[in-house]
């Protein structure tokens, strides 16, 4: 697969880009360039290689679930800056 000129002009103009004709040629030469180093890794030989998402195994870190009994809302409204009724009282946001 290549990438060729008119490729780079349609992705400028998604992009809404004002590219010159130099820099178009430009791009398109780097664009190729990318895309043969990259056909490097059709090379190697992957039988037998597991795909992965991750360089590292990666697992799950969260604690179980455990059901417990909550804070009493006397204890829990004072950290609160005020409070009236057994609830959080804020400002008014809305006018």
């Amino acid at each position: 697969m290549s990438i060729t000129l008119k490729d780079v002009e349609h992705v400028a103009n998604l992009a809404r880009l004002d590219l010159s004709d130099a820099e178009k040629a430009q791009f398109t030469e780097q664009l190729n360039a990318i895309l043969k180093y990259a056909e490097k890794l059709n090379e190697l030989d992957t039988d037998g290689v597991e795909p992965t998402s991750h360089v590292l195994p990666i697992t799950n870190v969260m604690r179980d679930d455990v059901q417990k009994e909550s804070l009493p809302i006397e204890k829990v409204l004072l950290n609160a800056p005020d409070e009236e009724d057994g609830q959080f009282k804020v400002p008014a946001v809305l006018e």
